[in-house]
């Protein structure tokens, strides 16, 4: 089961590393979690030990396994959840106000690009095409350059 775990783990931070999607990366995030959930839960089980609940009186430690990893494991799924929520809401906002996920488009718009967003903030119809946002009217001056009106 370790195996599984860690070849999971691959599958999740290659995910991560290689798409520029942002669900995707949040997919492979999840996927990388899951991982280390099923690892603590192989390492934390002990065959032939039952659940460390006391029933008839039997207080011998050898016949129980740890629950110390059981409750990371719980801990941990919570606070996964509440993580992916939290990175959910977070990509929700990224595509309201940029307009995409892929995350070199972001970052074409982040790095300081001479477009402004004031007529219209998310707009990335520029990334596409080579005219000049400034002059839309398409004429050009004597020397070369597009008038302004």
């Amino acid at each position: 089961m370790e195996a599984t775990a860690l070849i999971l783990f691959g599958i999740g931070l290659t995910t991560l590393m290689l798409h520029k999607n942002l669900i995707k990366k949040l997919i492979g995030f999840n996927i990388m979690e899951t991982s280390i959930f099923l690892y603590l839960t192989t390492k934390g089980y002990i065959s032939g030990r039952g659940a460390p609940i006391i029933i008839d009186g039997v207080n011998d430690i050898e016949l129980y396994i740890n629950p110390i990893p059981s409750g990371l494991v719980l801990t941990g799924i919570v606070i996964a959840v509440s993580i992916t929520a939290f990175m959910l809401a977070l990509c929700i906002k990224m595509y309201e106000y940029y307009g995409t996920l892929d995350m070199d488009k972001i970052a074409i718009l982040t790095s300081g690009e001479t477009k402004t967003f004031a007529d219209g903030v998310g707009d990335t119809d520029w990334l596409d095409s080579t005219e000049d946002p400034e002059n839309s009217d398409g004429q050009a001056d004597d020397d070369g350059q597009e008038e302004d009106k």
